[in-house]
């Protein structure tokens, strides 16, 4: 990637405090480059000033970067082919101030971010769960893991910290989205858990090495959580928590929200009870949860696919609405699909990926197209 970018969206990833969507945008229009050069020199709108003049003298993105080395981590950015841009696309359509998307991504571990997010849940949770949610997260933790899909939280003690110890024990994939540093270990309990984490799968944040977790950290951290799976499980939650913004969050981004329920006199299940109410799937067990974010759940559980008379029959409501969308010849992104099929672009994810295994569509160069027959004809 072109060293400029680097450092560019380097500097820009400490200059403004999360989520920073006067920035973001000020970004998307003028281009990583040039959009440091001006933050630099203080030669920005209102907005942007607001965001960035705090910080925009503070210049070390080599420092960054070399410090991150250091600690086994990379940084990633909207250039770079791991940058998971069809799940970070939900946060430019959603085109909220408290959702903006990130500048970018700083990552250690070995995997691959953009392949981790096409088959990921977030199982997330309060730090003081009671055992029994901490079992369940447990469970639904290796449960998911060992179905092949990726197991995202906070690595937080309690619910988060369970969930991805399921992961690792069935030696799945998992992701730990950290609300500091990549090279800090938070909390210091944890050190362990995450080294073990960065072993096999991936510790993510948005902010710098060395930057410390803040209490607000943890909330604007949340929405990334939400956006990089495909659905989030509430396993255990007060009413007002973390794992609740985490829900809503994902709510505003088009995904799958569901809910543990747990006992009726626990303050601790409350709020996935309230949750329930409020519409969320209630799921007890990782065959649920995979069925509610098929169709990786479908693909993934083993189930015989629809047979029928026609390549389309038996598919949902919306994996054929999808499909109807999709122009016979044209390749189209996700973004696109949603506006034009009415689907939410979560639900056409998924929906895309139940239509790949079908044998319907391809994905080619950033976009989807119906899969052309021998003859050049699309399939319909």
């Amino acid at each position: 990637m072109n060293e400029q970018i680097l450092l560019a969206r380097a500097y820009l990833s400490r200059v403004a405090e999360p989520p920073a969507p006067a920035l973001a945008a000020f970004v998307a229009q003028a281009g990583p480059v040039e959009a440091a050069a001006r933050v630099f020199d203080g030669r920005v709108e209102e907005a942007v000033a607001a965001e960035t003049g705090v910080r925009r003298s503070v210049h070390r993105p080599q420092a960054d970067l070399d410090a991150a080395a250091a600690a086994g981590a990379r940084l990633i950015t909207p250039e770079h082919p791991e940058w998971p841009a069809e799940a970070i696309e939900a946060f430019e359509v959603v085109g909220s101030a408290q959702l903006a998307p990130p500048l970018a991504l700083w990552v250690r571990g070995p995997a691959r971010l953009d392949e981790l997010c096409g088959h990921a849940v977030a199982v997330v949770g309060a730090r003081a769960a009671t055992s029994y949610g901490a079992h369940v997260a447990g469970e639904l933790g290796s449960g998911l893991a060992d179905r092949g899909c990726t197991v995202v939280s906070g690595a937080a003690i309690g619910i988060d910290g369970a969930a991805h110890r399921g992961a690792l024990a069935v030696e799945g994939a998992t992701v730990a989205v950290l609300a500091c540093g990549v090279d800090r270990a938070y909390p210091a309990s944890h050190e362990l858990l995450l080294e073990r984490i960065a072993a096999s799968g991936l510790v993510v944040s948005e902010y710098p090495p060395g930057g410390v977790p803040g209490r607000h950290r943890f909330l604007v951290r949340n929405r990334l959580i939400a956006g990089l799976a495909t659905g989030t499980v509430v396993v255990e939650a007060g009413l007002r928590s973390g794992a609740q913004r985490t829900a809503s969050d994902a709510l505003a981004l088009g995904r799958t929200v569901m809910a543990v329920p747990g006992p009726v006199t626990s303050a601790m299940s409350a709020g996935c009870h309230r949750l329930v109410r409020d519409g969320a799937l209630l799921v007890t067990r990782s065959d649920e949860v995979l069925e509610a974010v098929a169709p990786i759940g479908a693909h993934l559980a083993g189930g015989p696919e629809p047979q029928g008379d026609r390549p389309t029959d038996g598919l949902g409501p919306r994996a054929a609405l999808v499909h109807d969308a999709l122009p016979a010849r044209a390749a189209r992104d996700t973004r696109w699909l949603a506006l034009e099929s009415g689907v939410p672009i979560g639900d056409v994810r998924s929906a895309l990926i139940t239509l790949e295994r079908r044998g319907l569509v391809e994905h080619c160069a950033g976009r989807w197209r119906r899969r052309q027959a021998e003859g050049g004809e699309a399939v319909v």
